[in-house]
């Protein structure tokens, strides 16, 4: 692992660091970077440009690891507010809802985190758009694939998440690939009883690409990667799979030039748009997981203190 990068995560539960990156000049650029903004008309603005240029959007409000019902709530209630902003827009066919379980309950109870999940899920039908749960760390992954399977009683369109850095990971693509699957390389730090490291975080990659071709769900493959992008359109040609039974997955501000590149071709691109003011965890892990970026964040930060 990147030494900077086990700093970042480590300054990610460090409320004095929190307090100074929040306060840094330099964050705001490097914020507007990957975050579209702290309001709804933020994520709706960037949302339509977006669909203009061609790509598609699955938009994250930030506010992970809630241990009060009522910041769940709002939470929620935030995410309707979305769906209903999108429909208005028109932007519903081209733009889903992603749907972290701890930012709706799920450290206060599965069963919480079922029922406001359920809450997203009926407003994303009536909007006629559809939602993922977005995985989290690997403590968290059984209870994520339970309340997965409960939501998809009702909305079998649910998508679910899995991190190709864990060793379970090609198991549950097995399981699930008849289904709508994201596949992440995964960015939290974890032990390596549980977790691949270097180069077998990618090998674990492409086994899962291969699962989830094999299978009759629709894959969407979350890399910034220029190898496993090659190899995704390599195995989709092996696979027969066409343009539009699957789809590439970037986040905003990484590589937008091959986001272009790859929808001019007619693949189906779709961005990752976070937006909210609880943006520094999801922050520190873009850093971590880009040394370049980490670098160049930490060297400015030093230079401000």
């Amino acid at each position: 692992m990147h030494p900077l990068r086990s700093l970042i995560l480590a300054a990610a539960g460090n409320d004095a660091i929190r307090r100074l990156v929040a306060t840094a000049p330099v964050s705001r650029d490097v914020v507007r970077r990957f975050v579209a903004g702290d309001r709804t008309a933020d994520a709706i603005g960037v949302t339509r440009d977006l669909v203009a240029s061609g790509r598609s959007v699955t938009l994250d409000h930030l506010g992970e690891d809630v241990t009060d019902a009522q910041q769940a709530d709002l939470n929620v209630r935030a995410y309707l507010e979305l769906l209903d902003a999108l429909h208005a827009e028109g932007l519903s066919a081209r733009a889903e809802v992603s749907v972290k379980l701890s930012a709706v309950g799920q450290k206060l109870d599965e069963r919480v985190a079922l029922a406001n999940a359920s809450r997203v899920c009926a407003a994303a039908e009536q909007c006629g758009t559809t939602v993922t749960l977005d995985m989290e760390d690997h403590t968290t992954t059984d209870s994520t694939l339970r309340v997965l399977a409960e939501l998809r009683r009702t909305w079998p369109s649910t998508g679910a998440v899995l991190q190709s850095y864990l060793r379970r990971t090609l198991d549950d693509c097995v399981a699930l690939a008849d289904t709508r699957v994201r596949l992440v390389k995964g960015a939290y730090d974890e032990p390596e009883s549980v977790a691949f490291r270097g180069h077998e975080v990618d090998l674990g990659y492409v086994r899962c690409v291969n699962a989830l071709f094999a299978g009759d769900g629709y894959p969407m493959f979350a890399t910034h990667d220029p190898r496993l992008v090659r190899i995704v359109a390599e195995r989709a040609r092996w696979y027969d799979r066409k343009p539009g039974t699957y789809e590439y997955q970037m986040l905003f501000g990484v590589r937008p030039d091959e986001q272009r590149r790859l929808a001019r071709e007619g693949e189906t691109v779709r961005v990752y748009v976070p937006y909210g003011s609880q943006w520094y965890g999801y922050l520190m892990r873009r850093l971590a997981e880009r040394p370049a970026n980490t670098t160049f964040f930490a060297r400015a930060l030093v230079s401000y203190s």
